[in-house]
């Protein structure tokens, strides 16, 4: 932000960290709206979490700070506006996800005020974690939102990429961590799937973790 116009160092810090976070806008990613008319982007699935958050808050089997889940949700992509959406069945993009991600947190968080830098930080390093309840809670949102979309798009996404079932549950399985109620719907959904032929019978290569 143009010192000149903004005095207060503080705020022009965090203008210029809001400013950088527009760029979200512009990551896409491999899963479709649940019309199947175009690919999401990382902040419209940052914003459907949290939406998801509220909603379905009840739906944890530990008792969690909906407000906390939803901070978390809302900064735990916005790595990727450096080092980008790497697909959870891609098995080489996945080898140097987590560098390029720690790369990323350093300096998109490090634009903030220091205090705030700390903070928000902590919540993405808590949500990779996954040792805390609201944590195991966002994680199972964020599993199961492509879910939900691969699955009213027929497996789109899934028979492009030659995705067999036994590497989506794999994939899925933090969503039963987080709520056992959520956990059966995955499954619901998985056993439909497969009924309709939506994958591969035969398992590429193990990949990676994220979507």
């Amino acid at each position: 932000m143009n010192q000149t116009l903004i005095e207060n160092q503080r705020l022009a810090r965090q203008l210029d960290f809001l400013i950088e976070m527009d760029r979200l806008k512009g990551v896409l990613r491999r899963s479709p709206l649940a019309d199947g008319s175009r690919v999401e982007n990382s902040a419209e699935h940052s914003w459907h979490l949290a939406l998801m958050a509220i909603v379905l808050s009840a739906c944890a089997d530990e008792p969690v700070d909906a407000a906390h889940v939803i901070r978390m949700l809302l900064v735990h992509d916005i790595v990727e506006i450096d080092a980008g959406d790497t697909y959870a069945y891609d098995a080489a993009g996945n080898r140097d996800k987590a560098a390029r991600e720690q790369r990323a947190a350093d300096r998109l968080f490090g634009l903030l005020p220091d205090d705030q830098a700390a903070d928000l930080r902590a919540l993405w390093d808590e949500f990779e974690a996954r040792a805390t309840p609201e944590a195991r809670f966002a994680n199972a949102l964020d599993r199961l939102s492509p879910l939900l979309h691969n699955y009213l798009n027929d497996g789109r996404v899934w028979r492009e990429h030659g995705v067999a079932l036994d590497q989506v549950r794999r994939r899925m399985a933090p969503v039963a961590e987080g709520s056992a109620v959520l956990g059966a719907v995955v499954e619901a959904l998985l056993a439909d799937s497969q009924a309709r032929g939506l994958f591969d019978a035969a398992e590429p290569e193990p990949a990676g973790e994220r979507v």
